[in-house]
């Protein structure tokens, strides 16, 4: 077999072509929920290319890592079954767009429909400003080189994807049909086969992938035990939402526009959708059959034409990354801290969103944090991150970052945002760091005028001490008349500092009910799943409930 020299894929300025990431990522339990910030435990790295949709806390970074040449048959794998050939084997992948020819331009943020106030508390002068060429993406870019990135100046040095063959008109005329019925029946039959040796399989498909493409090594992260098991679960989410087509395409959508931080290109599309085909004919047995191929490649075309589509549209307007300079870090608590970043151009976002952030100590591992205030006028932004056991990001960021580093993030994602001109009430839960995008809300609803509205936030932590934002909540309260503060405790001790005592669900639930409020919800996920079913109960309507959970998908 010939070697392949591995291709550093450089995403940033300028790098207009980049796109989605070849096939599906990280998915809650629910593919209509968005991926949540400041819920999820924080374990391991996250999906980078797969297959599948998909947070809480954090992100990552890029070191180059090929693997050595892995054997098609690891001595792990079981046998190959011996099913016949299969006749349905070509390739059939959307057509590879040309590059654009400039980067794209990024817009402004819009002026906010308030007076801005002006910041309170000591003046933030970033770095940034007495270094002007730190955040160069070009010939000696220093932070660019961290993460192992190609600069404009550098020529390649490995080859682009081989192109898949031409298939026989008649078989792409096949394959270019939209999923039928019995196409999703044939998907989900033989994805109840794979599901009791999915590790084997994924192991399997990744094995190909590499082998046969070593250049897409450099996209993923350098572990690759968590990413092996989000991928099936991500072929779940993408069987049972694939016929429901206005849920996919907003989704898949989504994650084509976040994925394009990844540093991945249309072109990879193909060669991982035909591994995944052969990964799972491999091990579905005897639930593979020329029908079932049929059915896996009209589904992965809609698939990635949706993402890939969503990413060029995307790389017209924004870059697929910004960098950012700490200018600020605060310890809050022993493992929680309050960074301020200061971005190298304008970052567009929404009070209660999130955005995922990598740092340069672990290449390649994106975590989700929520903006902790509503945008402000100096452009600058601020996270609450708790650090927690084997959480990668979030305890570099509580106990390695300092001003000067620089991070990076992704565009802004989320839905748990405010209709100011609603005006109906609000109820918020928020829960440990799950009180940052809270208190940004509460902010926002200020800036922009509360117009007759109330706002209830309860603010919940086991001791005293993990309610570090109370103070400032309640002097938002002493100044605004029409919010109201509670902190609530469940741990042991509780009795006498004055908070409510209990779960913070079950404390809600208690001062209900709660019809016609908005309620939004920020936190633990297990906090999350009880409380949207305490509310319920309380009389809030489902479609008015808001949060973006992560669920069991680990952010670290």
């Amino acid at each position: 077999m010939k070697s392949r020299r591995t291709l550093l894929v450089r995403t940033g300025h300028g790098s207009a072509a980049a796109s989605a990431v070849p096939g599906l990522p990280d998915i809650t339990s629910d593919i209509t929920q968005n991926i949540a910030p400041d819920i999820a435990p924080d374990i391991a790295p996250e999906v980078v290319p797969g297959l599948a949709p998909g947070g809480a806390p954090e992100a990552a970074a890029e070191v180059t890592a090929v693997l050595p040449p892995v054997p098609l048959d690891p001595p792990d794998l079981p046998p190959a079954p011996s099913a016949p050939p299969v006749p349905v084997a070509l390739p059939v992948f959307p057509a590879i767009p040309a590059p654009p020819t400039e980067p794209p331009a990024v817009p402004a943020l819009p002026p906010a429909p308030f007076a801005a106030q002006p910041p309170t508390g000591p003046a933030i002068e970033p770095l940034i400003t007495r270094a002007p060429g730190l955040n160069w993406a070009g010939p000696g870019d220093h932070w660019s080189r961290a993460w192992a990135l190609r600069t404009i100046d550098e020529p390649h040095s490995a080859p682009a994807p081989e192109p898949a063959p031409e298939p026989a008109p008649d078989l792409r005329s096949a394959v270019e049909q939209p999923p039928t019925a019995q196409d999703i029946e044939l998907i989900r039959a033989s994805l109840a086969v794979v599901e009791p040796v999915a590790d084997r399989a994924t192991a399997h498909f990744y094995a190909l992938i590499f082998l046969h493409h070593p250049e897409v090594r450099a996209l993923f992260p350098a572990a690759m035990d968590v990413q092996r098991d989000r991928l099936f679960r991500a072929l779940l989410a993408a069987a049972r939402s694939a016929d429901d087509p206005d849920t996919l395409r907003a989704y898949l959508s989504g994650l084509g526009r976040g994925h394009r931080r990844y540093g991945t290109l249309t072109g990879h599309y193909g060669p991982v959708g035909e591994c995944l085909v052969q990964a799972l004919a491999r091990y579905a047995g005897s639930r593979w059959d020329a029908g079932t191929e049929l059915a896996w490649r009209r589904v992965y075309r809609l698939v990635s034409s949706i993402m890939i589509e969503a990413a060029e549209e995307a790389a017209r307007t924004s870059p697929p990354w910004w960098q950012a300079e700490v200018v600020a870090h605060r310890l809050r608590t022993r493992d929680i801290a309050e960074i301020t970043v200061r971005p190298d151009q304008a970052y567009p976002y929404r009070a209660g969103q999130y955005t995922s952030l990598e740092t340069p100590w672990w290449p390649r591992v994106w975590r989700h944090f929520s903006f902790a205030s509503a945008p402000r006028p100096d452009g600058l932004l601020t996270f609450q991150v708790k650090a927690v056991q084997a959480g990668w990001v979030s305890s570099a960021l509580v106990h390695r970052a300092a001003p000067g580093d620089v991070l990076r993030l992704g565009p802004a994602a989320g839905a748990m945002t405010v209709d100011h001109a609603a005006g109906a009430d609000l109820l918020c839960l928020g829960g440990g760091t799950g009180i940052a995008p809270i208190r940004a809300l509460v902010e926002e609803v200020a800036e922009y005028g509360a117009v007759g509205r109330s706002v209830e936030v309860f603010y919940g932590a086991r001791q005293s001490d993990g309610l570090y934002e109370l103070e400032a909540l309640r002097e938002l309260a002493r100044r605004h008349p029409w919010l109201s503060v509670r902190p609530v405790l469940s741990g042991p001790g509780a009795a006498g500092t004055g908070a409510l005592t209990g779960e913070l669900p079950e404390v809600v639930g208690r001062f209900g009910p709660w019809q016609g409020r908005e309620a939004y919800l920020s936190g633990p996920a297990a906090m999350v799943r009880r409380a949207v079913g305490v509310l319920l109960r309380a009389g809030v309507a489902q479609e008015r409930i808001r949060h973006d959970l992560v669920g069991e998908l680990a952010a670290g």
